[in-house]
């Protein structure tokens, strides 16, 4: 199988950017991704921070919906411990039908302290979170099914009516609406992971979701998938890494010069030096970075990132790193490429995008045999 491309859009739209721009830029990339060939494309949910404005993505996805034929959407994620699961799943279900297949739905636990806390969620801990995203996940799959129930649960209360029978054909105004998902079946689940020993994969692969690596890191990766696929087969499923989707900095110009200068010069390089190494920094997330070369972490700067993590380059070039990291790690079934603020002049942007999809995607090829 060859790899696919997905884009997830988190966005990294630099402060000062109106919430207007950020919708339109997302719309923008949807439809570019659309046309480029991309199979998905995963929008951030996050209602604290600055740098990552989007506290809807459903409706980004509502209006790429009426632009798009063929490209698939997901919230990526949304945050389940922030909302009362009855409310989502009735949105999700809507969606599901709006999108006509097209989608599938990205769940997490929160990773913003602030986030949490204005949501009424005081000094949260991972394990109280993870806890809420399990009762959640209880409670969605009841609506859903529209079967009648009622759950108490340590967080929610919910329930589904039973429905009053019309005593008339023309007598409808106590039938329940369908929110189910398209066709009523449930949507595909993703679930991002981070860290070395993520419990998110523990959980993508309990429940046989599909799972998504933030790379981190060669070991980290792989560990991502000994983790997804061990807690896999013992809930009697059978692990397939083309569902893994691996989300990393890419970007490609016709030559290698040109994409590393792009990225240096760029809104790409903007974003780590003003924001994301500062925080990789603080919370040691460029530990394994810099593992991965034999290099000290205190001394890995945004060159370092661009020659040894990022994959940027020709299509030849990024063709040869992603070979050689599948040969590593066993590979993945889709890029998910991290979006960035080309707002002002998306014409790079679009230009890799498509050099991505056409040019590079399909001469990557997942290895017949797992790496040693």
């Amino acid at each position: 199988m060859t790899m696919q491309t997905g884009l997830i859009f988190h966005p990294y739209m630099r402060p000062g950017r109106t919430a207007r721009q950020t919708f339109e830029w997302g719309v923008q990339s949807s439809i570019a991704c659309d046309k480029a060939g991309f199979n998905t494309m995963m929008i951030s949910e996050h209602a604290s921070q600055i740098w990552e404005n989007i506290p809807n993505p459903e409706l980004i996805m509502a209006a790429a919906a009426l632009q798009t034929k063929n490209i698939s959407f997901a919230p990526m994620a949304h945050i389940l411990p922030h909302q009362h699961p009855t409310k989502l799943a009735i949105m999700v279900g809507w969606l599901s039908q709006i999108l006509e297949g097209r989608y599938f739905m990205g769940i997490g636990a929160g990773a913003y302290p602030q986030a949490s806390y204005m949501h009424g969620i005081q000094d949260a801990e991972p394990q109280m979170l993870n806890d809420m995203v399990r009762e959640s996940l209880i409670i969605m799959e009841k609506i859903w099914a529209r079967e009648p129930f009622f759950y108490e649960g340590k967080y929610w209360d919910a329930g589904y009516p039973e429905e009053a029978v019309a005593e008339t054909e023309e007598d409808e105004q106590h039938k329940l609406a369908n929110f189910a998902p398209h066709n009523g079946a449930f949507p595909e689940i993703a679930v991002t992971g981070f860290s070395m020993n993520s419990p998110s994969m523990k959980l993508a692969g309990e429940r046989n979701f599909k799972p998504v690596s933030i790379y981190s890191g060669l070991e980290a990766l792989k560990r991502h998938w000994e983790i997804y696929s061990e807690a896999n087969r013992e809930a009697g499923f059978t692990p397939d890494r083309s569902r893994h989707a691996v989300s990393q900095t890419v970007f490609c110009a016709d030559t290698d010069a040109e994409a590393k200068r792009e990225v240096m010069e760029g809104p790409i390089g903007f974003c780590f030096e003003r924001y994301l190494i500062p925080i990789w920094r603080r919370f040691g997330m460029m530990d394994g970075l810099a593992k991965d070369v034999g290099m000290d972490p205190e001394k890995a700067d945004l060159e370092f990132l661009v020659d040894h993590v990022f994959v940027v380059g020709s299509p030849d070039t990024i063709v040869d790193k992603l070979n050689v990291l599948f040969e590593k790690c066993g590979g993945w079934g889709t890029l998910q490429i991290e979006s960035h603020d080309y707002y002002d002049n998306p014409d790079p942007w679009f230009h890799s995008l498509n050099l991505l999809s056409k040019e590079v995607a399909p001469r990557v090829r997942l290895p017949e045999k797992e790496p040693a």
